[in-house]
């Protein structure tokens, strides 16, 4: 019997990016509410920034909910207004 030599090569970017994006994903399915820190964490933007360019805008805030002065927005329209937001840019 021959022995068989198998090789594997693996692209560690690439299953990095992969396992990101699968793990994103399952983030947003399970996120009901977010506040302006978790969308400055999920973005990679600032609270500032996210205040002056992104919130203000009428397509996410129609999403935005207040109780007294804590603010939330509901997490998958308003991800999806952000996106037409930047692509405007």
């Amino acid at each position: 019997m021959i022995p068989a030599e198998i090789k594997v090569q693996l692209d560690p970017v690439g299953i990095r990016e992969f396992v990101q994006q699968e793990l994103q994903k399952q983030i947003r399915q399970q996120l009901l509410l977010v506040d302006i820190n978790r969308l400055s964490e999920l973005t990679s933007m600032s609270p500032k920034f996210l205040e002056t360019e992104i919130l203000h805008d009428p397509r996410v805030r129609i999403h935005e909910r207040r109780k007294l002065r804590k603010r939330w927005w509901v997490a998958q329209p308003t991800f999806e207004a952000i996106l037409v937001v930047i692509e405007e840019w």
